[in-house]
């Protein structure tokens, strides 16, 4: 590789990094936790995934259908001819050319994008279907880095899929006043905004913790480069879980709830101590 392609893919990885670190703070301390060797490869993943959401939820004058469709479209071109004009695009494709990343998880993920365009209340089908291209597919790209052995990546697929989903929900759960409010959708199924009731909530929340039992299993059985860092993330997002669980379901419709920054220095510190 010459001196001016290696610098070309440094900058666009760069490019990924600062993103991640902009967008999602909790996301990037997670990342830290993971080997050194494999930061740049996680933080190209949610580089790609973080602007793709981005297209759906925030620029509102644009035709977004358009947007995407392009955006899907310009992924695959870098795929293809390893090298895009677009940085983000760029360090992706690294990545899925490198790990032999399945396509069809790309298509997936950019398929529930496109649903986020139209859909305001989701089928039981439908909502199976968004949390597996929106959160699953994620994990399971990030699991081929981790692992970088099929034969590994096959044992702990289904683990995964459980992890992505537990973190999908409880996501669902905090954002349910945004999601509502200003965009109008409702991703439960069979659940209404208006009359969402405790027992709703607790059935989402029982749902939540079997795919957390399943997903810990899994962790324990990640490789060391990436056991802390999947570990930290799994802890985060059960104290996000146990203060939705402490609230009404009042007051989960009108407030976002967050872990302070000083929990999650806790948080941190005590993923590093405690041992699988």
């Amino acid at each position: 590789m010459n001196r001016e392609i290696k610098l070309y893919n440094e900058v666009s990885i760069y490019c990924s990094e600062l993103i991640t670190k902009k967008y999602s703070t909790s996301f990037s301390l997670g990342i830290t936790t993971l080997h050194k060797s494999i930061h740049k490869h996680i933080y190209s993943i949610y580089g790609f995934v973080r602007f793709a959401d981005e297209i759906v939820d925030t620029f509102h004058e644009l035709d977004k259908e358009k947007v995407l469709n392009k955006f899907e479209e310009d992924t695959f071109e870098s795929i293809k001819n390893n090298f895009s004009t677009n940085p983000v695009l760029h360090s992706f494709q690294i990545v899925v050319n490198n790990f032999n990343i399945d396509h069809k998880h790309i298509r997936a993920f950019l398929e529930s994008m496109r649903m986020d365009l139209t859909k305001k209340t989701f089928s039981n089908t439908e909502y199976k279907n968004y949390i597996y291209g929106s959160a699953e597919v994620v994990g399971l790209m990030c699991l081929k880095v981790f692992c970088n052995n099929e034969e590994i990546y096959k044992k702990l697929e289904p683990y995964a899929v459980s992890l992505g989903s537990a973190f999908q929900k409880i996501n669902f759960l905090r954002d349910i006043k945004s999601d509502y409010k200003e965009r109008g959708r409702v991703y439960f199924p069979n659940v209404n905004f208006e009359t969402f009731r405790n027992e709703e909530k607790v059935d989402i929340e029982n749902d939540i913790e079997k795919d957390f039992n399943k997903a810990l299993l899994g962790i324990k059985k990640l490789p060391s480069n990436a056991r802390k860092g999947v570990y930290l993330s799994y802890n985060y997002y059960r104290e996000l879980l146990k203060k939705i669980k402490l609230l009404d379901v009042n007051e989960l419709k009108s407030e976002r709830i967050r872990v302070s920054n000083f929990k999650k220095f806790i948080i941190f510190l005590s993923t590093h101590i405690k041992s699988l």
